[in-house]
């Protein structure tokens, strides 16, 4: 009786999820229509923060050199510091289009991208547009007259992309649809859209921020501690306008994720800031994703009614699945799947709890710089400055 309770539950949840969760699943919000031109075309500046990026930068930055964009623009590279030579590569382009600007190391208080990115905002002067996109992330010629038709159409203060990621080795097609597949659940990009929603995200990889609503938020420095700082970039240009995130095939990230655990490392870097650094939340998330994903599959063994709402629910997450296999064309076989992919994800998000408890917490790049926080006095912001193992 308690195991076809049980059962039932994981099947009710994900009846909420595919019907009350803004169609998430259903991923219409795409780039795919063409707003009508705006009768003047405002200046942009690109911002790309770029720290060891020597194995891709070129091809992003050729992307944004080659835009076609009617109006001024112009690209800021800014070096954080790298060790490979990013930033003679870049130089090596020779654009006219391009200024690269060596990065001073950031104080306290500051990751280490947010302040690059700050460091380029201001080197931006008076544009209308900042575009902030990242070192691995090439663009299609027309991204960025999309993007500004777009923003300008629907008077966005944020237009921003989730980037197509790579989707080539054994581990990407295991993984990389259900990164895109979560995150849309957690964030509904409908709900993120919806100027009268609360919920706000964007997609780091490709934003296109309007300069005044981005200065009327507080700048970059409003956010300058935060490890998921897409999405909170999110929430404080929300408030100051409506916003819009859709999938895009004109976005097309460079870098490769050839084994399982270079997602792992991925999803690590910032699932626990996610929760909050509690160890409650933890531990709800891991038994909500057993719940969700491991007890369906478990129902088939108890047979009966356990069996017959658990392979509903299996049948329910396969057909939810069905949009973004298809966004990154894949079988639609893999959506069977699923379940063992929730443990994955599962297994990484308490990975990333743990690289957090041993001082590594959203480690990128060979730096270690995690959100600590602290209940009688607020905030603090943990620099840590570790070489990675």
């Amino acid at each position: 009786m308690i195991a076809a309770a049980v059962t039932f539950l994981a099947l009710a949840i994900w009846l909420v999820l595919a019907f009350g969760r803004g169609w998430f699943w259903r991923l219409r919000e795409r780039d795919t229509d063409e707003p009508a031109a705006p009768v003047n075309w405002p200046s942009v500046v690109a911002v790309v923060p770029a720290r060891n990026e020597a194995d891709g930068i070129a091809a992003s930055v050729r992307s944004l050199v080659t835009q076609d964009y009617p109006g001024s623009f112009r690209i800021i590279v800014v070096d954080d510091q790298s060790e490979d030579g990013t930033a003679a590569i870049v130089r090596g382009l020779g654009s006219d289009r391009v200024t690269v600007l060596d990065g001073a190391a950031h104080p306290a208080g500051w990751t280490g991208k947010l302040f690059a990115v700050h460091q380029g905002v201001a080197k931006a002067g008076a544009a209308e547009y900042l575009w902030l996109t990242d070192a691995d992330i090439a663009h299609t010629a027309d991204n960025l007259r999309a993007l500004v038709a777009r923003a300008e159409a629907g008077r966005y203060v944020l237009t921003s992309l989730m980037a197509r990621l790579n989707c080539k080795s054994f581990a990407e097609k295991l993984l990389v649809p259900a990164f895109v597949f979560f995150f849309d659940m957690l964030y509904p990009f409908a709900w993120v859209n919806d100027p009268k929603a609360k919920t706000a995200a964007a997609a780091g990889g490709c934003m296109l921020v309007q300069r005044r609503a981005l200065e009327a938020a507080g700048g970059i420095a409003a956010i300058r501690g935060e490890i998921i700082d897409d999405c909170a970039l999110g929430r404080a240009l929300k408030a100051q306008g409506p916003i819009w995130l859709g999938l895009s095939d004109r976005a097309v990230s460079t870098r490769p994720y050839p084994f399982i655990a270079d997602i792992r490392a991925m999803v690590a870097r910032s699932a626990y800031t996610q929760l909050g650094y509690s160890p409650l939340a933890l531990i709800g998330t891991i038994l909500g994703m057993v719940l969700l994903y491991v007890v369906p599959v478990a129902g088939l063994a108890f047979g009966g009614l356990c069996a017959v709402f658990g392979v509903l629910t299996w049948a329910l997450m396969t057909v939810c699945f069905q949009p973004i296999l298809t966004f990154y064309r894949r079988s639609p076989f893999w959506g069977l799947a699923l379940p063992l992919i929730g443990v994955f994800y599962a297994a990484f998000t308490l990975d990333s709890a743990v690289q957090h408890w041993q001082g590594r917490g959203g480690l990128w790049k060979g730096r270690a710089q995690a959100m600590e926080r602290f209940p009688k006095s607020g905030n603090r912001f943990s620099d840590q400055k570790r070489d990675s193992e």
